[in-house]
This record gives structure tokens, sequence and C-alpha cells, in this order.
């Protein structure tokens, strides 16, 4: 069962819309869309991402213990170096996502909201003798996450998680109303998501469902390590590593701009020569509307889907480019 985060009070800042689904607790936006993303591509403001789940492990054995674990090779991980990491099924599908940085003490990790539970329950499971300790923080530190080119300084002792998109602080739950005062405008998730969106960026439970390998949806490279073995489904991420042919891909569509509405997760893609009668090909795992290329998404289809295929999403029009090669 998933456990929700707390409410963000930051939903009492002026125009806040409060999110709804997976991203519930944090606003949606404050007012104005547009203007909340083109600050982020512009390097001000911050989006709050109290709402996702925070795990921290300490220990003296916590990197090699994690090393065993999971996908990326971060037994040797320098202090202050972000990554990623995936835990998957015995058959290699997608489990967990987290978002990784040690302190020097301990290792901090931000989790899609509501799966730090079930995170726990299997790290819990995997102890053994190892000298780590598994703990629940989200009641404690709220994830912001400052776009790249901000010059916003963290406040002083503020684990930082920097990356090529940005800075994602750990930041003390009881401080975030005091960081929105200084580090002002706020973005809500939708900005977020847009900015994601555009940058080909997979999300757990959207662009993955129960039955997702990493190769399908770009994360050879950035979350997984070829080089380490040892960790759960390894034997599925060799043989299509081998064999270079995973059953679906990542795609980014451009969608058509004249439809009044987005399509939602899961609305069906079909070639648009067959029209919407025609056999489903895959589906759209987030549509968003973008500042400066209008209505944009990522989707998952077949792998054989000719690259340059005109698709309808629904009843939407959508031109597709390359992001996984099939």
């Amino acid at each position: 069962m998933q456990r929700h985060s707390p409410h963000s009070p930051l939903l009492s800042l002026a125009g806040a819309v409060p999110a709804e689904g997976r991203d519930e607790g944090v606003a949606a936006h404050y007012g104005d869309l547009f203007r909340e993303q083109r600050a982020l591509a512009d390097g001000s403001g911050f989006v709050d991402l109290s709402h996702r789940g925070v795990v921290a492990v300490t220990g003296d054995d916590r990197l090699s213990w994690l090393h065993l674990l999971l996908t990326q090779h971060v037994s040797d991980l320098p202090v202050g170096q972000a990554t990623e990491a995936l835990i998957l099924s015995a058959n290699g599908h997608i489990e967990h996502a987290l978002s990784l940085v040690d302190d020097g003490e301990t290792v901090w990790a931000h989790v899609e909201p509501g799966t730090q539970g079930e995170l726990i329950a299997y790290l819990e499971s995997m102890k053994f003798f190892y000298r780590v300790e598994v703990a629940d923080r989200t009641d404690e530190f709220a994830v912001v996450h400052l776009p790249a080119g901000s010059t916003a300084e963290a406040p002083e002792g503020t684990v930082v998680r920097e990356t090529a998109y940005g800075r994602d602080l750990f930041l003390p739950r009881a401080g975030l109303d005091s960081f929105a005062a200084a580090h002002g405008p706020a973005a809500g998730v939708l900005a977020y998501e847009a900015l994601r969106v555009e940058g080909h960026r997979p999300r757990l439970g959207f662009e993955t469902d129960h039955r997702t390998i990493p190769h399908e949806v770009g994360l050879i490279g950035t979350a997984v390590h070829l080089q380490k073995g040892c960790y759960r489904g390894q034997e599925t991420v060799a043989r299509v590593q081998n064999l270079g042919k995973p059953p679906r891909r990542l795609v980014f569509l451009h969608l058509d701009g004249s439809e009044v509405t987005l399509p939602a997760h899961g609305t069906p893609l079909r070639l648009a020569a067959d029209g919407p009668d025609g056999r489903q090909l895959g589906f759209v795992t987030t549509a968003v509307r973008h500042h400066e290329l209008g209505p944009i998404a990522l989707a998952l289809v077949k792998r054989n889907v000719p690259v340059d295929a005109p698709l309808v999403a629904g009843t939407t029009a959508a031109a597709q480019e390359t992001v996984v090669e099939p």
C-alpha cells in the first residue's frame, strides 16, 4: 500500500492550484503555467517536490551494500556526486527508481511519492549482516528543485544533489516557507513535467508499467551500469543488451495543437493511416503543454513501428521523434 506524503505548506501561496493524482500534495501551478515554465528554463525560481519520498541509508557498509542491490555502480560513489539507480524484479522489470547522492555519512535518495514504504521494506529484507540502517525521512525532509542556471544558494548544511538539469535540495521540511520567501517565484509540477518531457526523461509509473525494462525507456547508461553485475534482474539486462531487441521503445511526440484537451495517460497510439479503429501500437505516457513547443508527449510504442510513421493518439494527430532506437 502506498503511503501518501504530507501536503505542502506552499499550497497556501497566492494562486496555488493543487495537483491531482500521483502529484497530490503540492501545487500543479501558481496561476500561470507558461510563465512558470519560462522562469525555470531561464534558471529562475524553484519547484516544490516535497511530495516525493525521502529515504536515507547510513552505516559503514552503505555503498558496498547498495552496490549489490542497485543497477548502478555505487561502491566507490564520490561524495556529492549525483547518480540514478533502479531496483529490478527477478525478470528485469523496473520496480523502483532512486535519485541518489552520498554526503560522506549518508546516502540520500528521493523516490516517487508513496513508493518509499515498499522500497524500504525491500531494503530491510536484504540487510543480512551488513552494517546499514535504512530510514524513511519524508516527514522531516522535503525535496526542492532549483533549475539549471539558478544562482540561488542552498541553505547552509543542506544536502544538494546536482545534475545537468539542476539541483535537488533535501531541505528540512520546517524550512520550506522561509526558503520560498527567499527564493521565489515558485513553479508548479506541471512546469517541471513539461521540461522533463522536453528532455525525454522517463518517470517511474508514467513511462513505466509492470513489465518495463530499462532498455525500453533509455535508462541504460544513466541508471544502469553495464560493467557491473550481482544485482537482481541483471540477466535480462545483459540478454537484451547483447541481442539488442527490447520489445518497446520510448518516443517523443509533437501533438496536433488544435485539440482542446491533451491525451490522457494510456491513450492508445495507432498508425494515422489506419485511423482510430486500427491496431494499437503503443500508448501515451505523459502529455503536456510546453511554452515553446506546444502540446508534446512521451509514449511507448512497439519496437517495429516505423520511426517516421505519422501516428494518432486517440483522435489527436502525432508526429514522432526517436528517443530509443528500434
